[in-house]
């Protein structure tokens, strides 16, 4: 009996061991790059533990290194809101709008010493990564920045992410950048070549693909690595600066980019981005910037945020790569609000590692500002690396031919306009084959009606078969009209139509987003939603009633009441409220408070609140916030720079508030 006692004693001892030095060589070989043995006696080491917790599975734990791959292939991912959103950052593209973004800190922040804690702006997909008790319990993608997906298990395929740490918190999270490195890419599509499959455009789609597999072993095989740049508690900054929190993931394990610097002043800032765009082409994986937060967590908060980004950040473009090329042609896109967009035909080129054989113009107004034709040879940059676009013409051989925007659709035929003051030339036909594929692919994506396997290949069968003729259509759709379509066995049929179905539940804003109207994006349409709190109310709204709406100016106004002036479009609606969708929305009021019935516009920046503070509190004590100011505003409050808001206000004589008169109103303390 003792024996046997002494023998499983050995066991855990042993695999305790085994499991501790291979996590200690992960982090050597996989953070650090320094290896202190081969790579057979790791594999050695590795299979001897393999063979212990396949013979004993009791001594298998959750951050053994063997669970790095494991699983059985997935049927999709969660979501999981984040414990605090991942905005994105605001751009500098250049040293003066850098300039500028130093100079609104300074004030800011009224004369205080602030630094700047600089790193590299990496080309890949954020991450937040959970942790308790020291072990890796969540990895969730950034998505819309509040919610992301569930990938955990693919997350811990990645060997420079720690499966187990030493931390002094009991339970944190680590933000940072998923990417694939250049030899890795390199080898991926090699890889790709070989079996004749499509290659991969970039390093940075290639890692978000592959951290979205649904098999993690997949997942494992593409070499991914992540390197840290956020450490939270609570979902908060765990440390008093930034990088502080940077050294303390270093030492925790985590793999944490070296090339950073603490710049003291806006010119120490300046030679820091000089030297890593000087070596950009020198690095193991793709960057597109620097990125400056200020280091100080307490001066981060006196900042505070825009609605969409940080004011205590910013990433620093570096310029974008230009190549020379001819320009072959011009054909015309018809998007899904029926926008025709003129794209380039380029003679292929490479720029930064990419080949781009096409371009976007825009509009007509684009080509004629570069008096482009085709035959001319031309520059072309990726902007921010990414986007392609045609900067200037180089040379204009003879023979060059003008390029005209048609009058008719070049898809179905229909009549083209282009509307007083609009660049945008549009085909009117809202039964248009390409306006209604664009439109069924935006209307089922994750941030709409979020409808799971309503792709490319599937749209393009639906439509061209007859099967929906608009985007009410998908919701007649049955078991039997998608069974035997191309690439959809019963399973997945079953799947699609379970998805549709849930589709119906989706909130109003979303209904709304999904419609195309022109201008009308996810943030519009919720303040439409917010603001009307009804389909109907929406549809019959005048000009004059939507643009007391928060940021509906005239030209948003316009395009939604021009959109449901349209017949075809006023039936959609009737075939999407027949199907069951939500064409109603809880508008929530606060009745009978202090500013009940008064209508606000803000402008400028107020020394403490934001925007979106300064909006909550009025709506919360019954008061309304438009976009723009009208005679039916009845107050404008007005911070520094404020702009032709307040110039109108002047004009036609309406009150103006400073954020002092705001709050003592909300206080109830300012009228007599």
């Amino acid at each position: 009996m003792g024996t046997a006692r002494q023998m499983d004693a050995d066991r855990r001892t042993e695999a305790e061991r085994l499991r501790s030095e291979l996590l200690r060589h992960e982090h050597l070989y996989y953070v650090l790059d320094q290896p202190e043995i081969s790579d057979s006696e790791y594999d050695g080491m590795m299979r001897r533990l393999k063979e212990l917790e396949d013979e004993w599975p009791e001594l298998r734990t959750d951050d053994s290194p063997t669970q790095r791959v494991g699983g059985a292939p997935r049927e999709g991912f969660v979501k999981v809101r984040h414990s605090s959103p991942m905005l994105s950052l605001d751009n500098a593209l250049n040293e003066g709008e850098l300039r500028d973004f130093d100079r609104r800190v300074r004030e800011l922040l009224r004369g205080a010493e602030y630094e700047y804690a600089a790193e590299l702006k990496l080309d890949g997909l954020s991450m937040a990564v959970h942790y308790e008790g020291g072990r890796l319990r969540l990895a969730v993608t950034r998505g819309d920045g509040r919610h992301g997906e569930d990938v955990t298990e693919n997350a811990k395929t990645i060997h420079s992410l720690p499966l187990r740490v030493k931390a002094r918190l009991e339970r944190f999270e680590v933000r940072g950048e998923v990417v694939m490195t250049k030899p890795a890419f390199e080898r991926l599509n090699e890889e790709r070549a070989r079996l004749g499959q499509a290659l991969y455009a970039n390093p940075r789609n290639s890692a978000a693909g592959s951290l979205r597999m649904l098999e993690p072993a997949i997942t494992a095989t593409r070499k991914l690595e992540f390197h840290a740049y956020f450490l939270l508690a609570d979902g908060r900054p765990a440390r008093a600066s930034h990088w502080e929190s940077l050294e303390e993931m270093k030492a925790m394990g985590f793999k944490v980019n070296p090339h950073r610097r603490r710049c003291r002043d806006l010119e120490a800032l300046l030679a820091f981005c000089g030297e890593c765009e000087a070596k950009r082409d020198e690095l193991p994986y793709e960057i597109d910037g620097v990125v400056a937060k200020v280091d100080s967590v307490a001066q981060q908060e006196a900042l505070g945020w825009t609605a969409k980004a940080p004011r205590w950040a910013i990433a620093y473009k570096f310029a974008a790569r230009q190549a020379e090329t001819v320009l072959e042609n011009i054909e015309v896109q018809v998007g899904r609000t029926g926008t025709l967009t003129p794209v380039a035909r380029l003679r292929p080129v490479v720029v930064s590692g990419v080949t781009v054989s096409n371009a976007t113009l825009h509009n007509e107004e684009e080509i004629a500002r570069l008096d482009l034709a085709i035959g001319d040879t031309v520059v072309i940059e990726r902007s921010g690396d990414v986007i392609p676009k045609v900067v200037e013409v180089r040379k204009r051989p003879e023979g060059r031919r003008a390029f005209t925007m048609p009058k008719t659709c070049p898809v179905c035929g229909g009549d083209v306009v282009r509307a007083e003051g609009e660049v945008a030339s549009r085909c009117i036909n809202t039964n248009c084959p390409a306006r209604l594929k664009e439109s069924l692919l935006h209307f089922s994506t994750r941030a709409v009606m979020d409808i799971d396997g309503m792709g490319n290949a599937l749209v393009d069968q639906l439509v061209d078969k007859g099967l929906v003729k608009n985007v009410a259509d998908i919701y007649r759709l049955t078991f039997d009209h998608v069974v035997g379509l191309e690439r959809m066995g019963e399973k997945s049929a079953r799947k699609l139509l379970d998805n549709i179905a849930a589709s119906k539940s989706r909130p109003l804003p979303r209904v709304v987003a999904g419609l195309g109207i022109p201008f009308v994006g996810e943030r519009t349409a919720q303040l439409l939603a917010d603001s009307l709190g009804d389909m109907d109310k929406l549809a019959g709204a005048t000009v004059e009633e939507l643009q007391t709406v928060n940021e509906v100016g005239p030209k948003v106004a316009e395009s939604i009441r021009r959109f449901f002036q349209e017949p075809h479009n006023r039936e959609l609606i009737e075939r999407l409220r027949e199907a069951g969708l939500q064409l109603t929305h809880e508008v929530i009021r606060k009745a009978g408070g202090k500013l009940e019935g008064l209508t606000f516009v803000l402008t400028g920046t107020l020394p403490t609140l934001s925007r979106e503070e300064a909006k909550a509190r009025i709506e919360a004590t019954g008061g309304k916030v438009a976009g723009s100011v009208s005679r039916k505003t009845n107050y404008v409050v007005a911070g520094e720079e404020a702009g032709s808001k307040l110039d109108k206000a002047k004009e036609l004589g309406i009150e103006v508030w400073d954020e002092a008169r705001l709050l003592r109103e909300l206080a109830g303390t300012g009228r007599g």
